[in-house]
């Protein structure tokens, strides 16, 4: 075990330091023929920020609806009670994709519509709307692949008793998802349990800015309620018992006859140090424990990496030897999103750490996206994206070598325009700048493969649509196709549409 743990560390090191892959990453020459076959290409969306019809058929309020509409939470003061409509609109939607040549959907089923209270009866008119939308995406040859939970917790569950905080969310969430393997199994063969575990937990259990908008910032000027040094760890704890609890039932009441897979989609920036001392490189594997280990290490070795461990202490959560046992090896794939690329230094100072005591201070990091006054690559809309293709490539060989090459699916990658009064739709639709991104990181995403042997099997672009984004609301877009909120959210197919469409139908 010992010398296990040292390979695995000495790998993450070594990884750390070999931070750039450059050359044919940047080739000119993309085509299908650069993927393997088989690969699937598609678009990736969710239930909020999406369906709308927030009080259509039954479905109940989520944590979402409520923190959308308390003041202050959303940038420009906006809500998702329309978003884009799909509810109503996704037999157009549909189209749009097969037009572009897309082979698959990745969406998201709301909780709330399949049980309006998280739990007890089975609302019918939840069943037969994803049902719809199932068929009519398998009827346009469009492979669906559903998320279970994509951060829009049923309120009544976190009314309850506090949702992701209480270990009885594991059974309420096991008994929702085998519900759709039941309702929606015999046509659905890709199955991800959660949506970014991560963020959500930091999100809204530590800084407080994502629903449910708990934190202890500040002796709770911030938030009204929460404990940033504990509740993160718990609420990350629970949903890996429950992706697993929820897996195993899957592999023996359904995968014999369904045939699918299960995997889980984790947000996941690559850093760099921010220079060669062995403080730095130190603090950047800190960094990636903190964010991707955090979730990977249970999943594949069947614990917390020892940095955790030895930072947290007490307040992360211990696995008995039977959770262990049923968390490790319960993915069939890993899903990740993929946007951007920082710089991590070691934190000396832990000044951070005596205002927040939380998961930030205890990883001993600081992460930035400048190195002496000067970005890591060219911004997008986002305060936080910026573009570092050949990240895409470093992260597939850190996770090919840290964990054994599992299969990778990229279940989101893409970067934001701003939502700008002062930007004619026709301006609007010349997303040169998207078309770049996309390029670059599928070239490097293609090097790692076809070069470095990494197992990747598909790619999703974020987004579709422009669409509500969370805090940010309706002031970025990151869709392939333009909404025009002003006219019937009307969709016009920006330059990267045609962009995409010539590289899925090149020979």
């Amino acid at each position: 075990m010992v010398m296990m743990e040292l390979k695995r560390n000495l790998i993450a090191i070594l990884l750390v330091l070999c931070t750039t892959y450059r050359g044919s990453a940047q080739s000119t020459n993309l085509s299908r023929k650069s993927f393997p076959e088989g690969f699937v290409f598609g678009t990736a969306s969710s239930s909020y920020q999406y369906e709308g019809a927030v009080k259509a058929d039954g479905r109940g309020l989520t944590v979402w609806d409520k923190f959308a509409h308390s003041f202050g939470k959303v940038i420009d003061f906006s809500n998702a009670d329309v978003a884009v409509d799909q509810y109503h609109c996704f037999e157009d939607d549909i189209q749009l994709m097969v037009d572009m040549g897309m082979d698959a959907y990745r969406f998201s089923i709301a909780w709330s519509r399949i049980y309006t209270n998280g739990t007890g009866e089975i609302n019918q008119a939840g069943i037969n709307h994803y049902n719809k939308l199932i068929d009519a995406l398998l009827a346009k040859g469009i492979k669906p692949y559903v998320t279970l939970y994509h951060w829009d917790l049923p309120q009544a569950l976190d009314d309850k008793y506090n949702g992701w905080l209480n270990r009885q969310i594991i059974d309420d969430f096991a008994n929702y998802a085998e519900t759709c393997f039941k309702a929606f199994g015999d046509r659905v063969k890709h199955w991800i349990t959660f949506n970014e575990p991560h963020t959500f937990a930091i999100q809204g259990y530590d800084v407080g800015l994502q629903a449910p908008g708990r934190c202890s910032i500040l002796l709770h000027l911030f938030c009204r309620a929460g404990n940033s040094a504990t509740e993160p760890y718990i609420v990350a704890h629970n949903t890996l018992l429950a992706h697993a609890t929820v897996s195993d039932i899957y592999r023996r009441k359904y995968k014999p006859t369904q045939g699918g897979i299960v995997g889980i989609a984790f947000d996941v920036m690559w850093y760099v140090p921010m220079t060669n001392s062995t403080e730095d490189i130190a603090a950047t594997q800190r960094a990636q424990d903190f964010q991707f280990g955090w979730f990977m290490d249970p999943l594949f070795f069947g614990d917390y990496p020892n940095s955790m461990r030895t930072r947290a202490g007490d307040r992360l959560p211990k696995f008995s030897a039977d959770e262990a046992a049923l968390v490790k090896g319960s993915l069939d794939f890993v899903g990740i999103n993929h946007y951007t690329t920082w710089y991590a230094k070691n934190n000396s100072t832990n000044t951070i750490g005596q205002l927040l005591h939380d998961t930030l201070a205890d990883s001993g990091a600081t992460t930035l996206p400048f190195k002496d006054n000067k970005a890591i690559g060219e911004k997008a809309n986002s305060i936080w994206l910026y573009i570092v293709p050949e990240g895409m490539r470093s992260l597939m060989n850190y996770i090919r070598e840290k964990y054994n090459n599992p299969p990778v699916v990229i279940t989101e990658n893409g970067m934001d325009d701003s939502n700008s009064i002062f930007t004619s739709i026709k301006d609007a639709l010349k997303d040169n700048k998207r078309i770049r991104y996309h390029h670059d990181y599928l070239a490097s995403l293609s090097a790692a493969i076809r070069e470095d042997g990494c197992d990747v099997r598909g790619y999703f672009a974020w987004s579709l649509l422009d669409n509500w984004e969370w805090a940010a609301g309706y002031t970025s877009r990151f869709g392939l196709y333009f909404v025009d909120y002003k006219d019937n959210l009307k969709r016009y197919p920006k330059n990267s549409v045609q962009w995409f469409k010539n590289l899925l139908t090149s020979a």
